[in-house]
């Protein structure tokens, strides 16, 4: 059994989900899962939906109809659009998002009417892509994750209760695979109330990760525009470079610390299995690509990570006392209450300091820090850099100003204005 993953990128048009039936045509033999994010921008398209629906802009319709058109656009492309019967799955999953966008949001927070607005768009991309894979003559089961991914109540960022996920994918969704290819989603989840919930943004890649722990998979193969895992963004760095084969750990290290092309939180099942994780291109998919496992050397390639638009809070006592544990302890008290991602900390007797992503409530984790005794001061508009398994100093830096930098043991990180 394989588990593969295809982003945002690889369906975001007609010819991309083409290509993915290409890709599983092609390794038709196989018994593979396959998990499939929202088609292109679509989930940046809902976050717009769920924000007018909170403002009560008035947005909410021509939203919701702009994203709809760019489906059905799609289903014609692919010759679909007189195909009957996803025609009615697609009208009946706009009709389910407009009644419970109507009826069921009032005095719900923010992350809540998140976790139930968004994850249509995988549910949508996965319909389209299992039913054109019919069209073609590859036999499928379209399955709902939410059925097999259970998680807490805890919105935008839900825990995984690994013991039920085991149990309902190893006793019912297991017996389907070993009979058909699996079409499904990745990122969302089911709550404790049977509401969606979500894994975190970018979170399909950590999907396919408890599919493939729970259905002690061969391999986890995630499809990518890149060749595979390389020592820096391709976008931004010309002489990035490939990396072919790399440990766990060290792809750990680069997800944690904002390495694009892995979600953080994908390795740790993985690696506790052993269960290798390929990165390879759906653009070229003759190409080997990267493979994770315990069989790599030590990394010999300088990794580079660019992070934009991040923020450093500092926090100072207003008795001018230290910063000691009980300090410490309200404070990230209120960033964990916050989901504050703290990426890095730095502490030293008389201040507290994190870097983050800017976040849209920074107003409201500064009052609670004040409220809380302390005297916050944000600069935002910053930029992170991390070097991993290098020492040098890298030239783009050469005219920046250095707000804070930090060393460990393998990597060095350098934020900037």
């Amino acid at each position: 059994m394989k588990v593969y993953k295809f982003g945002g990128a690889s369906v975001k048009d007609a010819e991309g989900v083409r290509n993915v039936a290409r890709i599983l045509e092609s390794n038709k033999k196989e018994k593979v899962l396959v998990i499939i994010s929202a088609l292109g921008k679509t989930t940046n398209a809902l976050e717009k939906v769920v924000d007018a629906i909170l403002n009560k802009s008035g947005e909410f319709n021509s939203l919701l109809s702009e994203i709809k058109s760019n489906h059905l656009t799609i289903l014609k492309e692919l010759n679909m659009n007189s195909t009957l019967a996803i025609q009615n799955e697609i009208e009946n999953l706009f009709l389910e998002l407009e009644c419970i966008a109507e009826h069921g949001f009032e005095g719900q927070s923010y992350d809540f009417i998140y976790d139930q607005v968004v994850p249509f768009g995988e549910l949508l991309s996965s319909k389209i892509v299992s039913y054109y894979l019919l069209g073609e003559g590859v036999k499928n089961q379209w399955i709902d994750s939410r059925n097999f991914i259970i998680t807490d109540g805890r919105h935008r960022d839900a825990r995984v209760k690994w013991d039920d996920c085991e149990l309902m994918i190893g006793k019912r969704l297991k017996p389907l695979a070993e009979k058909n290819l699996i079409i499904t989603q990745g990122f969302i989840g089911k709550g404790p109330n049977g509401e969606s919930t979500t894994l975190g943004r970018e979170g399909s890649d950590y999907s396919a990760a408890i599919f493939a722990y729970c259905l002690d998979a061969e391999s986890v193969t995630i499809w990518k525009d890149v060749d595979g895992l390389m020592n820096a963004d391709p976008r931004k760095f010309k002489d990035a470079v490939l990396i072919p084969q790399i440990s766990y750990r060290d792809t750990i290290e680069l997800a944690y610390y904002g390495a694009s092309v892995i979600h953080p939180k994908t390795m740790q099942p993985l690696r506790a299995k052993k269960i290798p994780l390929m990165v390879r291109s759906f653009l070229n998919p003759e190409n080997p690509g990267t493979v994770v496992d315990d069989n790599a050397t030590k990394l010999e390639t300088a990794c580079i990570i660019h992070k934009e638009n991040q923020m450093l809070i500092s926090c100072r006592t207003k008795d001018f006392t230290f910063i000691v544990e009980d300090q410490l302890s309200q404070i990230l008290s209120i960033f964990a209450k916050q989901k504050v991602r703290v990426g890095i900390m730095q502490n030293s007797a008389l201040s507290f300091m994190v870097v983050t992503d800017n976040r849209q409530n920074n107003d409201v984790i500064i009052s609670e820090l004040e409220a809380a005794g302390f005297r916050p001061e944000l600069k935002t508009n910053l930029e992170l850099l991390t070097v991993y398994n290098s020492t040098e100093k890298p030239e783009l830096l050469a005219d920046k100003t250095i707000v804070m930098q930090q060393q460990t043991n393998s990597s060095i990180h350098y934020l900037y204005e």
